[in-house]
């Protein structure tokens, strides 16, 4: 019998740098043919575009495809509630394929879906060789989902987001207690010794010799990522979860998801300033997007993390293609007509570069 293919689940909290990472994979795959499977949570696809965009993919790729293939015989995918059958296609093409990267929500536990590879069906075939945990070293630091975050700032203390953590903090130790290695990323945000005090903060929620390897958002070789050959199907009960004792886990019913799709072009400047107003006025954890920039030909991605943002042009607009504003937003409570009517009123842009 031919050796089971290998499955990494990358996991870790909304905006930690999962998909940036499988990006970076993707370009430096070192001649290993890959799939990726990406888990989104909502109904617009902004993530598994953007590895759409990752300059292996042919031009002429369908983006609404399940599968979508890659110039370099990788593949890509997106998965909403389709996990099973979408696995099952990819292991018809065992043959063809090194490993399976996927990418979970970042309101995932990862446990359930580990679970899925003790089915009949995918167990003979696949097996998952880690769990990896991207950590937002900055978004830590600043005391969010950190093990104890008045430790990490005190001056935290009066911030009335503080009171809504409880859940999400259980869902970032689960993400913690579930990993075979763990990235500390974005490290280049802080120094050295916030660096240390944000490991002396997620070390305790670790595994027994599990490693934690620093980025600085970079990207890192695949060597350090694949073949840790953890079995991480066969060793669930050492990977301890809040949620161990209920029957079903669902998302808290609060945290919501909500997109607003514009036919019209916006200065990012501009557009980035009302975002982080909507931020601090909202509880949004996180923005994502592709924004249509006046005369410019190419597609802007923007990435929001509370009131944090970065930009970069990703790719040259299809000549088929509407240049349209699409951002997701996801967050507790959140109020979707306010959103778009926010968005809606900033004026157009007026220079002409």
């Amino acid at each position: 019998m031919a050796a089971k293919l290998p499955v990494t689940v990358i996991t870790g909290f909304l905006g930690s740098g999962k998909t940036t990472l499988i990006r970076h994979l993707l370009q430096n795959n070192q001649g290993l043919r890959i799939a990726v499977l990406v888990n989104e949570f909502g109904e617009l696809g902004i993530d598994g575009d953007i590895l759409n965009s990752c300059q292996v993919c042919p031009d002429d790729a369908d983006e609404k495809a399940n599968i979508v293939e890659l110039t370099n015989g990788c593949l890509c995918c997106t998965v909403q509630e389709e996990f099973l059958p979408t696995m099952l296609e990819l292991l018809k093409r065992r043959d063809k394929l090194d490993c399976i990267l996927i990418e979970t929500s970042g309101l995932a536990l990862p446990k359930p879906l580990i679970k899925a590879f003790r089915w009949q069906e995918i167990r003979n075939a696949a097996t998952v060789d880690a769990v990896i945990t991207v950590v937002d070293c900055e978004a830590v630091a600043k005391g969010t989902f950190a093990s104890d975050p008045e430790a990490v700032d005190t001056q935290r203390q009066a911030d009335p987001n503080l009171e809504h953590e409880t859940p999400l903090q259980e869902l970032f130790e689960d993400q913690l207690a579930c990993a075979d290695l763990v990235i500390l990323n974005k490290t280049d945000l802080v120094d050295a010794d916030t660096q240390e005090t944000v490991l002396n903060l997620i070390k305790p929620e670790l595994a027994k010799g599990v490693k934690v390897v620093k980025s600085d958002r970079q990207g890192l070789d695949l060597s350090i990522l694949l073949g840790l050959q953890a079995a991480v199907e066969d060793n669930l009960d050492n990977r301890p979860s809040h949620h161990d004792t209920e029957e079903d886990h669902d998302h808290d019913d609060e945290i919501t998801s909500t997109h607003v799709i514009l036919n019209r072009s916006f200065n990012p400047i501009t557009l980035q300033t009302q975002l982080q107003q909507l931020a601090q006025e909202q509880d949004i954890y996180r923005i994502k997007g592709f924004i249509s920039v006046p005369n410019k030909s190419m597609r802007l991605v923007l990435q929001g993390v509370g009131t944090r943002f970065e930009q970069f042009y990703d790719r040259p607009w299809k000549q088929d293609e509407l240049q349209q504003t699409r951002l997701v937003f996801i967050g507790r409570k959140l109020n979707p007509a306010a959103i778009e009517s926010q968005l809606a009123a900033i004026p157009a842009p007026s220079y002409s570069k």
